[in-house]
């Protein structure tokens, strides 16, 4: 081998995530929904006729991986740019060589920008007119979500394809078939990893692929080899590559501790939610697992009876990520118990399901005419709104489309804040 040829160095340098990043469809593990048989997304690859879109997700699940595929298969020129690198005046050279490409030789250019969510407005200004008038087909791909981090004119211009995090079985999948591989995996190491090694590197990963596969090599290059030169990595040596220990339960056993740290928050119990939280810590999860049903519970399960719960919670779990393992199991605490003494009331769940019902069977509602968006100077007078603080405050006035005038998807309880709520609704009924 050429010591001195670049190419071949950094392909034989790369880490195994990147050797190992799958090359076609067929390979592609997970995210059958987006890029199964007869997808639109699938369908639109194999056409080449993709147009803008932006790939959201997790860390490793793919986004960057179907892009490259993309790249391979399609017939049209494919730049790469990275937001965090990369500027306006690289964003104009791309497009102007793509306009010229379209020009002279009819090729289309795909533009794929990792970390799209990192561009600002100017930037991402900079290429709106070229999606427009089809000089570029723009890929982004973030883990951030672009409703949110975006500008909204980059968005509308684009099909947002939403990634999930891998399951374990994908992960697995992909763990041994880098174990085996002699082309572009550890084959040629003679390497033995155990069935509870490879599932331990697939559920500690949390459905990142890039996680499990950088951790199996790990294990790899640093287990000694025994005496028959076989590299053997066994559980231990798969928690150290992972830096997360492996569960002292078994897995019907971890599920079980979860629903009953679930149920235990539902129900009020702050003593029986504490144990089940620090049982399941102690036995390797992944304390975040727990910071995260603390913020769901504080919205599903307490929601307006307390709506303080979920700020308490949100900082509670702030200050376990800033503090981390040991002390920061003491705020995770405080939340634990303030969500589970907290008021319980699922109307915010109950509401969003039956707003979300009303939305999918009614499907042509009319805005009242008072509402819609005319000018503003002399909306009261063109239109009939009433502004309600010209009322003190609150009026009577309809607001939901006459298909649906009289529907009712938010009923307050009558536990901790709620009653004020339905105190102040019955004071307004009383105006009307």
């Amino acid at each position: 081998m050429d010591l001195f040829d670049l190419d071949n160095n950094i392909e034989r340098l790369a880490p195994l995530a990147e050797r190992m990043r799958p090359k076609t469809l067929d390979e592609f593990l997970g995210q059958g929904k987006l890029i199964g048989e007869g997808s639109l997304l699938r369908r639109a690859v194999a056409a080449d006729r993709l147009g803008s879109c932006i790939f959201y997700g997790p860390p490793g699940t793919g986004k960057t991986t179907l892009a490259n595929i993309i790249a391979s298969t399609t017939n049209a020129n494919f730049v790469k740019l990275n937001a965090v690198t990369s500027g306006v005046a690289d964003a104009k050279k791309v497009i102007e060589e793509a306009r010229e490409r379209l020009r002279m030789y009819g090729k289309r250019t795909y533009l794929l920008l990792d970390e799209c969510h990192r561009w600002n407005k100017a930037q991402s200004d900079s290429v709106l007119q070229a999606i427009e008038q089809g000089y570029i087909i723009f890929i982004g791909s973030t883990t951030e979500n672009p409703y949110v981090s975006m500008t909204r004119a980059i968005v509308s211009r684009c099909r947002v394809f939403t990634f999930s995090r891998l399951t374990e079985e994908d992960v697995l999948k992909g763990l041994k078939r880098a174990a085996a591989d002699k082309e572009r995996g550890l084959g040629n190491m003679g390497l033995e990893v155990t069935e509870k090694a490879f599932r331990h590197l697939a559920w500690a990963s949390g459905g990142d692929m890039r996680t499990a596969l950088n951790a199996l090599e790990l294990a790899a290059l640093t287990t000694k080899p025994s005496e028959d030169g076989v590299i053997r990595v066994t559980e231990k040596e798969a928690e150290q590559s992972i830096q997360q220990k492996s569960l002292s339960v078994t897995e019907d056993m971890y599920y079980d501790m979860i629903s009953a740290f679930i149920k235990s928050m539902r129900g009020s119990d702050s003593n029986a939610a504490l144990y089940w939280a620090e049982r399941l810590i102690e036995a390797g999860c992944d304390p975040m697992l727990i910071s995260r049903r603390i913020m769901i519970h504080a919205c599903e399960d307490v929601g307006m009876a307390d709506p303080n719960a979920i700020v308490v919670a949100q900082s509670c779990v702030a200050a376990f990520e800033r503090i981390g393992l040991p002390e920061g199991r003491i705020p995770l605490a405080e939340g634990i118990i303030y969500v589970s003494e907290a008021p319980k009331s699922n109307t915010v769940v109950t509401a969003l399901d039956a707003a979300e019902h009303a939305v999918k069977t009614v499907k042509h509602e009319s805005v009242p005419l008072y509402l819609r968006d005319p000018n503003f100077k002399g909306e009261e007078k063109v239109s009939g709104y009433k502004y309600p603080h010209n009322y003190g405050g609150w009026v009577e006035q309809q607001y939901l489309p006459d298909e649906l005038k009289d529907a009712e998807f938010y009923v307050p309880s009558t536990h901790g804040f709620e009653q004020d709520i339905r105190r102040r609704r019955a004071e307004r009924k009383k105006k009307a």
